[in-house]
């Protein structure tokens, strides 16, 4: 069986989709408009990320769980608050669950670990990034791996607390 790509996984997940993020800088990923107008200090458009929305309802209004985990420490970078102040916050209308790892005066329980994505606790794909934040490539890695990489979710979410939490008590830090 040929190995999918994340198109094909995001199309033909089952029941949730899981996602490990590691980085302080996505910025040349994608919404680079989106980040500079942030970076101006405008208004979040009432259109932004309205694609992705719209997809997280599709999945989650059929009962699928989106879900993710990103590790990160304070004093957050300018990226990490327009993705949590602009992204998380509005891609939760859509249903996606966040979780937040703080590592800030503590070792990081994930240290080393990529990025990835992990569908129905079958098939992950790691996800590589530049020194710039820009995806530099996706490896799908054989579905007899998948068990290290439930693991590392687990790990994850035992260490997280809910993004709503987290931003109460941290959104200006």
């Amino acid at each position: 069986m040929a190995l999918k790509d994340l198109g094909e996984l995001f199309d033909t997940f089952e029941f949730e989709a899981f996602r490990l993020e590691t980085l302080d800088d996505y910025g040349k990923s994608g919404n680079a408009d989106a980040y500079r107008a942030f970076l101006a200090g405008e208004s979040q458009p009432e259109d932004y990320n309205a694609e992705w929305v719209a997809e997280l309802r599709s999945h989650t209004g059929k009962g699928k769980r989106v879900y993710r985990v990103h590790v990160l420490s304070r004093p957050l970078s300018p990226y990490l608050r327009f993705e949590l102040g602009w992204g998380y916050r509005k891609n939760a209308t859509g249903g996606e669950e966040f979780f937040i790892l703080d590592t800030t005066g503590r070792s990081n329980p994930l240290e080393g670990m990529e990025d990835f994505w992990l569908f129905d606790e079958r098939t992950a794909v790691v996800l590589r990034y530049d020194e710039g934040g820009a995806v530099a490539g996706r490896e799908t890695m054989p579905d007899s791996r998948a068990a290290e990489f439930v693991a590392v979710r687990d790990a994850a979410l035992a260490h997280a607390e809910p993004f709503s939490d987290w931003w109460e008590k941290h959104a200006t830090t």
